[in-house]
């Protein structure tokens, strides 16, 4: 009887070894993948990330989850960008302005006035040109995985409305890190400099600057309406965004995952788009409501004209037939 009592408590203990392995190494096999950004979770960007986060734990059954880290916690676009390139971070969805610190070509996307609209620019990044670009940052230590967007991008500022290029005279604008945005704001006659975005509510509260430009969404989302009086709805540049992944961390996917992250990356891709696009259509009542003064239309002829200094240095750059290119995609 003693020793059937022994066999018994033995065969239960080897089944509790057993459940115990297994459930280790189902734990073990659940991966938690790390993605940042520079804005808020209620942002184009946090729209993406959560969209992209939410189809891969749909289609691993949670085997693979992303933890978001939002609000610029793991640096701004530069910093996240050479994160994910030595594989400190898994993932970053940068704005395209971060991208010149490691492709200079890819800041041709900033020229002023370049694109007429968000579907302009659309055809163009979904399009060759744009697929082109994909190749040529996948071969920068990066897995490219889609272009989402940050927006058109306006401009605000605490001194006075901005109707006429003249009216940037003297003003001091933030600009992100594109050297071809502050030589088109200089050209206008702007004090412009370029600032890191984690630092520019503080520098626009400071005085430091008198405005900046940004998308309807990004204004709303990081409160500039707090330091920021009148807003321009100028839409002279369109501003990217992209999905990248570290190359260590795609390599330790299955073929099958990676090809779950490359849907789910378009699915984010389209989602920070649908965003953007609602917070242009709601997001200036709601800036009007905070208190800010906007000038809904500019001449936009007038203002490319003003800046027109500039154009020889923009085809030196980057060429008249990839420019006229751009423009001519529909």
């Amino acid at each position: 009887m003693l020793a059937r009592r022994e066999l018994l408590l033995a065969g239960a203990a080897a089944t509790a070894g057993l459940f115990a392995s297994r459930s280790t190494r189902a734990a073990d096999a659940t991966r938690t993948l790390r993605i940042g950004y520079l804005f808020s979770k209620d942002s184009q960007l946090g729209a993406g990330a959560t969209a992209m986060a939410d189809e891969i734990a749909k289609r691993t059954s949670g085997r693979i989850r992303l933890q978001q880290f939002p609000d610029s916690t793991l640096g701004g676009d530069v910093e996240m960008l050479k994160g994910v390139q030595l594989g400190s971070i898994d993932l970053a969805f940068v704005t395209g302005a971060g991208l010149p610190s490691i492709l200079p070509d890819s800041d041709i996307f900033h020229i002023p006035f370049l694109f007429n609209s968000a579907a302009h620019a659309h055809a163009v990044f979904d399009g060759p040109i744009g697929q082109d670009f994909l190749k040529r940052i996948s071969a920068k230590d990066l897995v490219a995985l889609s272009w989402g967007e940050n927006g058109m991008r306006h401009m605000t500022n605490s001194r006075h409305p901005i109707n006429v290029p003249d009216d940037l005279k003297s003003l001091k604008m933030r600009l992100p890190q594109s050297d071809v945005m502050v030589l088109g704001f200089k050209a206008l006659g702007a004090d412009a400099a370029m600032l890191p975005f984690p630092q520019l509510y503080a520098a626009l509260q400071s005085g430091q600057f008198d405005g900046e430009e940004n998308p309807i969404a990004t204004i709303e989302a990081a409160k500039f309406q707090q330091v920021q009086k009148f807003l321009t709805l100028s839409a002279h540049v369109y501003d990217p965004a992209i999905i990248v992944m570290s190359p260590d961390a795609h390599d330790d996917l299955s073929a099958e995952d990676k090809a779950i992250f490359a849907d789910a990356a378009k699915l984010g891709a389209n989602a920070s788009r649908d965003y953007a696009a609602a917070a242009e259509k709601s997001g200036v009542a709601v800036l009007q409501q905070a208190g800010m003064q906007v000038v809904t239309e500019i001449d936009r002829a007038r203002f490319v004209a003003a800046m027109a200094s500039a154009g020889p240095e923009y085809e030196r750059r980057f060429g008249r037939d990839q420019i006229a290119q751009i423009r001519a995609t529909s």
